[in-house]
């Protein structure tokens, strides 16, 4: 029995799949629906055939293949610039230092604005007003993941949710009007914030950067993004990338009230 060991793995090998596993879902996450993953999925063919040869002693296409893949190395850098930086973005944002899980028990950290309960009532009156002017506006609510990797590029603000306060905000005159509004617990947190754009080939395309933006956050976040489309006057609910559909506006407090929990 003991030739046959080295098919029972031991711990270190167990969290080394692990790992791999966690890895290649944040790169599917990064990458799906851009064109990147047709790239990724063409070196992983080339991996695999490069392994394959390795085994059956194929040396000549071995050699060729294994050189093609030391110095594609370099290639990718450059080809995956952007994802490179949206993936360590994305590690930044979920780390440990930047959860507010963590601060729910050690309270000596974060300000009582964190903890307070958001007044959705309020916030959904304000929503209704901007509705009835068809006056476009993204809300993005901070959930567990920190923000404040974002906040820097608009206002910082700390400013209790009321109707008045968000539709000044977004009155089409207001400097603080175009970009996104953040809300942390029952407060506004920054004022037009730039958010990155989702590149996600499958968005409908009738949607308007806006929508792109929320789509953008949501995909690196656990935030939830509420958008008021200026042109037919709809509230969107954004979560991980996806919009979910909801019956009415109880059904929309739900599921808002859902996510806060």
């Amino acid at each position: 029995m003991d030739k046959f060991n080295f098919l029972i793995p031991d711990i270190i090998d167990v969290i080394d799949i692990i790992l791999v596993v966690i890895l290649l879902y944040y790169v599917y996450k990064l990458v799906k629906g851009t064109a990147a993953i047709n790239i990724l999925i063409g070196i992983i063919i080339i991996y695999l055939i490069w392994k394959l040869t390795d085994v059956l002693n194929m040396n000549v296409l071995s050699n060729l293949l294994g050189q093609f893949i030391s110095v594609g190395v370099f290639a990718l850098i450059v080809v995956f610039q952007q994802e490179i930086r949206k993936f360590l973005l994305m590690l930044g944002s979920n780390n440990l230092t930047n959860n507010k899980l963590y601060y729910k028990y050690v309270n000596i950290f974060k300000p009582s604005m964190e903890i307070s309960q958001m007044n959705i009532d309020e916030f959904m009156k304000s929503c209704k007003k901007l509705v009835s002017t068809k006056t476009g506006a993204l809300f993005i609510i901070e959930r567990n993941n920190s923000l404040d990797f974002i906040k820097n590029s608009g206002d910082n603000l700390y400013l209790e949710i009321s109707s008045p306060i968000i539709e000044s905000i977004f009155y089409k005159n207001s400097p603080l009007h175009d970009g996104a509004v953040i809300i942390d617990g029952n407060f506004i947190t920054a004022a037009r914030v730039v958010l990155p754009v989702s590149e996600n080939k499958k968005i409908n395309s009738r949607l308007g950067l806006r929508h792109r933006a929320a789509f953008g956050i949501t995909e690196k976040t656990d935030a939830i993004a509420i958008v008021v489309s200026e042109e037919n006057g709809k509230i969107s609910f954004i979560k991980n990338g996806e919009i979910f559909k909801y019956s009415n506006d109880e059904n929309l407090i739900a599921m808002i009230e859902a996510e806060l929990v």
